[in-house]
């Protein structure tokens, strides 16, 4: 009988665990540091601040996935996450004091010491307890392992599962598979016996679980695991070589009769996925809201500018190519997509996959000046300060879009694309994105745009989209600004 992986929240609980109390310890200095070196709880609004603290960082840890793959991160990685875990924390904490009206009640200069504090033990105890757990793992004072694999992979294996897996294995040897290896020590991890005598050294020795690693040139040793699963043994099965594939998206299902690893660019829990089209829905029935407001203001201009529709309506590509009609305010002459062929040669973008005009002369309300320069009108208004977007929310409620995400192209940019261009649409289009942040006016290379496309979708986080959103907001306000 095997024990089933544990969720990454219950997994890792004693890191929840070490995190808690180098919580509570920066806490508990803090306040000796501002009030003497008097018990805090005793204090009833410090111990519900206290309270609030912790409730908060099990949710953060839990909704932001603060521990997931920690036992993969090294020194930087480990840092920047710890860093990213207090800081919402300490975010979410203050929002609620500020929500509640209390934030009077405490001393900014004990939250000021706190947080680097906690910065502080949490990394600490962290690095510490994973160094416990390598050690704890590299003794071996758990199940019995035993390995399985070719000689060209045998130093592959006992790497990444016995000296990087933290795990609490005993390992009692080695099988190789594709040669007389009786005797040799692979990393002081001995061959005990060959292909062909295993299943008599398993039988006739304390083995608890055995690992595998098959590969597709070798064949599947479905014999050979077929006897093991008689004996009742565990089986681990490696499928995919280390490195080839991404971790953070490998998941197990059942089709059919056949269990299999399912692959992507990146994979989300259910919960995630429920986060994420929750917030969608919120912000797109906020928004209709304000492109209701919107559409009365900027009606009456963009008709009197160029007489036709308010709304400007085209076929866009979502996701995994599934079309849809997306909507903006129009900010163009009617016919602007026949226009398009004459200005190619014009676009700003080093790709016909992707097209992006600066004075793009299909724009409604501008007019020449006697010097040459450009007078703006209404439809560079809407286009500079991105409110044009707003209509999008109907899109966004819909369920074809999402807040962030990654720009739909045209029918016509779609047909261009090439096999690793359509990475940037495994995922739902989105009205905002990271290229958008990252410097969409100076971004001109359609590889880049990809490449950025690419990065959101494999370090999708809804952390992640969060930040895109407040960036996003902070680039419109600064437009404005300016003009």
């Amino acid at each position: 009988m095997y024990e089933k992986n544990r969720p990454d929240w219950l997994k890792h609980f004693d890191f929840m665990a070490v995190d808690l109390l180098s919580q509570q310890l920066a806490f508990f200095l803090s306040y000796g540091i501002h009030f003497g070196l008097v018990f805090p709880y005793r204090d009833t609004e410090y111990l519900n601040l206290a309270v609030i603290f912790i409730l908060t960082g099990v949710c953060v840890a839990y909704v932001a996935e603060s521990f997931s793959r920690v036992l993969k991160r090294g020194y930087y990685k480990e840092f920047v996450a710890a860093v990213r875990h207090v800081l919402l924390v300490g975010g979410v904490v203050l929002v609620y004091l500020f929500a509640v009206q209390k934030g009077h009640v405490y001393s900014r200069s004990f939250v000021y010491v706190m947080i680097p504090l906690y910065i502080l033990f949490t990394y600490t105890g962290r690095l510490v307890w994973k160094q416990r757990l390598r050690k704890r793992g590299v003794r071996g004072s758990g199940r019995s392992l035993i390995l399985v694999a070719a000689e060209a992979r045998m130093d592959e294996c006992i790497r990444n599962v016995c000296r990087t897996g933290y795990n609490t294995y005993s390992f009692v040897g080695a099988v190789v598979t594709d040669r007389d290896c009786a005797g040799t020590v692979f990393d002081e991890v001995p061959v005990v016996a060959n292909y062909s005598e295993a299943l008599d050294y398993i039988r006739r020795e304390w083995v608890d679980e055995v690992f595998i690693a098959a590969s597709l040139g070798d064949g599947y040793p479905g014999d050979f695991i077929g006897q093991l699963e008689r004996m009742g043994m565990v089986i681990h099965i490696a499928i995919t070589k280390a490195g080839s594939i991404m971790e953070n998206a490998q998941q197990i299902e059942r089709m059919g009769n056949y269990t299999v690893l399912t692959t992507g660019i990146n994979c989300a829990t259910p919960l995630q996925l429920w986060l994420k089209r929750g917030m969608d829905i919120a912000g797109g029935l906020v928004g209709c809201l304000f492109t209701a407001v919107l559409f009365l203001l900027v009606a009456i201009p963009i008709y009197s500018s160029s007489p036709g529709p308010i709304f400007f309506r085209q076929e866009r590509v979502g996701r995994n190519g599934k079309k849809f009609r997306l909507y903006k305010f129009r900010t163009m002459v009617p016919g602007a997509d026949r226009q398009k062929r004459e200005l190619l040669e014009r676009n700003a973008l080093q790709s016909d996959r992707m097209f992006k005009l600066a004075e793009d002369p299909r724009i409604i309300g501008g007019k020449r000046r006697p010097d040459g320069t450009l007078k703006k009108g209404i439809g560079h208004f809407l286009r500079e300060t991105s409110l044009d977007e707003f209509p999008q929310m109907f899109n966004i409620l819909r369920g074809e879009m999402s807040l962030v995400g990654t720009r739909p192209p045209t029918l016509d940019e779609w047909e261009k694309y090439e096999s690793h261009h359509r990475a940037r649409l495994s995922f739902r289009p989105g009205l905002t994105g990271l290229w958008q942040v990252s410097g969409r006016s100076g971004v001109a290379d359609f590889e880049e745009v990809v490449r950025l496309d690419t990065k959101y979708i494999d370090e999708w986080s809804l952390g992640l989209d969060i930040k895109i959103l407040f960036k996003t907001i902070a680039i419109v306000l600064r437009r404005q600004g300016a003009l």
